[in-house]
């Protein structure tokens, strides 16, 4: 009720009157409101408010509890507005450093997951580091990993972490502007993978194997078509030219 009454009332006129193009999310938490029945469906409440509703462009979620299936509620109840997802961690409680096992499922999870759940954005937290996990603000997280760690001895050395290779696969083949496309023809537990048109005409997908085998996947735009090996256990990125 407060957020739907300050945006309604006074930030977005203000926006407004000011000329701000600058985009408002609603929530902004996580998938399951932290289990508080009240606030179940919290973003398509203030939708229902049509003057409170014009100044927001849609919902922002984190996953530090519930599922991204809330996201597919979400988008059915409001498919007008965005969806993005806006925050996910590492850290010491899962195993924040274990590549192998967090890229796996941050892809599935986060890159993935999110993105085939209507989600425009995916932003992971934090960026940058050190090795001591700071710097951090008093009542902020002193246990967290970035997705580049800093070693903070020499200021030079950096550790990869799991976020960085799910920003890299998706930002390395899907562009500004780019376009989620959808898929057929092809289906199989433990893999997963989201398909994409740029703006240049080129096509892109990003692809996970959860798989304890390699699996020969083929890849047709209609007009092309290739073949490639995804290993066992690997996120592999992919673009071509139409």
């Amino acid at each position: 009720q407060e957020q739907l009454a300050f945006v309604r009332d006074a930030l977005g006129p203000q926006f407004k009157s000011a000329g701000l193009q600058t985009k408002i999310y609603a929530f902004d938490h996580n998938f399951n409101y932290d289990n508080m029945p009240d606030q179940e469906d919290y973003p398509v409440k203030i939708f229902e408010d049509a003057q409170a509703a014009s100044y927001f462009a849609g919902s922002a979620y984190h996953n530090y509890g519930g599922d991204k299936s809330e996201l597919l509620d979400i988008h059915a109840k409001a498919p007008t507005k965005d969806i993005i997802f806006t925050e996910t961690s590492i850290g010491t409680w899962n195993d924040g450093q274990n590549l192998g096992l967090r890229l796996l499922e941050d892809m599935r999870e986060v890159g993935l997951g999110t993105v085939n759940n209507w989600s425009k954005a995916v932003i992971v937290w934090n960026l940058m580091l050190d090795t001591e996990r700071g710097p951090f603000r008093e009542g902020g997280c002193k246990t967290c990993y970035g997705a580049v760690d800093l070693n903070s001895k020499d200021l030079s050395t950096l550790r990869k972490n799991s976020h960085y290779y799910v920003v890299g696969h998706l930002s390395a083949v899907v562009k500004p502007g780019a376009t989620r496309i959808g898929t057929s023809g092809f289906s199989q537990e433990g893999i997963a993978y989201s398909a994409f048109k740029n703006v240049d005409g080129s096509y892109a997908v990003v692809l996970l194997n959860e798989t304890n085998d390699a699996s020969r996947i083929t890849f047709s735009d209609g007009d092309h078509h290739f073949s490639y090996e995804t290993p066992a256990k690997s996120v592999v990125s992919y673009t071509w030219k139409k």
